[in-house]
């Protein structure tokens, strides 16, 4: 089969309406949406009978390995729209010396996907969509990685971006936007800040916000994750996901990729438990959990090397929550200092390098494990969302004089 088969073939589409999260009141397809008249995220909801008979399981395997190989769960009408930058399935290592237990670890890479982030997976749909229903400019806060996949990928749909990141934010991300064709300002102030920015300025420049779950596509993308594992795992899933938890829009993508396949009878075993992951310098998630409530409120002087999860507040913090509960699972908080050693401990052991984010899931399943909130028989998967060098790592002292006679044995 051509390796390019999933985005050259026309294939059938299943998508019926959206639907408010939180009100479940209806919205047409094929229109530009941004939040609901309750100002919640909008989700896509399909025909999933019709879907479960126009696509198998074996038919999936078969095609080329790429998350346009789901276009039947995905909201892409017509191929042409389709915005590619060759979105590889990630692959699940296994990780034996990093196990407590019998439970089996692996992290999913997902630094192997174009801009070097997950954010790809949600930015590809969500500029796909934008390319179908006609928008020609687009502005977003960012912590770092979605504007780099959204800058790369905008670009490529000939679509015109602006970027507003914390002052803060990683240069090396900053550099990666403005190389990708956006145009990026630094703002003193956090991804809130920088999304109010975004708000006001819609009027006055007529941009689309595309800002973490404000439009209805992204969780579409990162949807992708949950389709994945479960064909990774030959359709049992692992007993825990943990998963680095800011705007919250993989988790919540995932369960609903679960629960889409649950639907249509290709998931019959228990789901797993969802574990959303944040700093103790921003944790609301974690604080809404702990308290019960349906909602989370504004986290104060939010703070964490992992700034991917510095997020105060997020529109999406209800669904987070309910797939928190509805799986069974927790929201746990570590500490700054155990994810760095998460980090370091993970390089040394398995030859793996996480980014600050992915190394909070391994500093969380630590305290989990320890605190016995996993069992030792439950195979888990941490995610690693994005490549461990686009962050600032330990310095290195080492240095030889190639003039003088090397002393070997001081090298050991």
């Amino acid at each position: 089969m051509h390796h390019l088969s999933n985005l050259t073939t026309e294939r059938p589409t299943f998508v019926t309406h959206l639907e408010c999260g939180l009100k479940g009141d209806r919205y047409p397809a094929d229109q530009l949406h941004g939040l609901s008249q309750a100002g919640r995220p909008l989700l896509v909801r399909y025909d999933l009978p019709a879907l479960a008979g126009a696509v198998s399981k074996d038919e999936l395997r078969a095609r080329p390995a790429d998350i346009w190989r789901y276009r039947e769960f995905l909201p892409v009408r017509r191929r042409e729209n389709i915005v590619s930058l060759g979105e590889v399935l990630t692959p699940l290592l296994p990780c034996p010396t990093l196990q407590t237990g019998r439970g089996e670890i692996f992290i999913k890479d997902e630094g192997r996907l174009p801009t070097a982030s997950f954010k790809a997976r949600g930015l590809c749909l969500a500029v796909s969509m934008a390319k179908e229903l006609g928008v020609k400019q687009i502005a977003m806060p960012t912590n770092g990685n979605a504007g780099a996949a959204l800058a790369a990928y905008a670009t490529r749909a000939g679509i015109e971006t602006f970027v507003f990141c914390p002052a803060d934010t990683p240069e090396v991300n900053v550099r990666e936007i403005g190389a990708q064709g956006a145009k990026v300002w630094r703002v003193n102030g956090l991804i809130n800040d920088c999304g109010r920015i975004v708000g006001q300025g819609k009027e006055p420049m007529g941009w689309f916000d595309l800002s973490t779950l404000k439009e209805p596509y992204r969780i579409e993308g990162k949807k992708t994750m949950g389709l994945e594992l479960a064909e990774q795992f030959d359709w049992q899933l692992p007993d825990v996901i943990l998963y680095p938890t800011g705007g919250g829009t993989g988790l919540i993508g995932m369960w609903k990729a679960f629960e889409e396949l649950k639907a249509i009878g290709w998931l019959t075993g228990k789901l797993p438990r969802m574990v959303a992951v944040q700093a103790t310098g921003c944790a609301p998630i974690v604080k809404a959990f702990e308290q019960g409530t349906e909602f989370a409120e504004l986290f104060p002087n939010a703070h964490t090397v992992a700034s991917g999860i510095r997020v105060p507040v997020a529109v999406g913090d209800f669904l987070m929550l309910r797939a928190i509960r509805e799986s069974n699972g927790f929201a746990i908080a570590v500490e700054d200092e155990s994810i760095l050693k998460a980090r370091d401990t993970v390089a040394a052991r398995e030859g793996f390098l996480m980014c600050p984010e992915g190394a909070a899931c391994y500093a969380a399943y630590e305290q989990a494990r320890a605190a016995g909130r996993i069992d030792a028989d439950e195979s888990c998967v941490l995610f690693n969302c994005a490549s461990g060098l686009k962050y600032e790592l330990p310095p290195q002292t080492g240095r030889l004089d190639c003039t003088k006679p090397i002393d070997y044995a001081a090298l050991k």
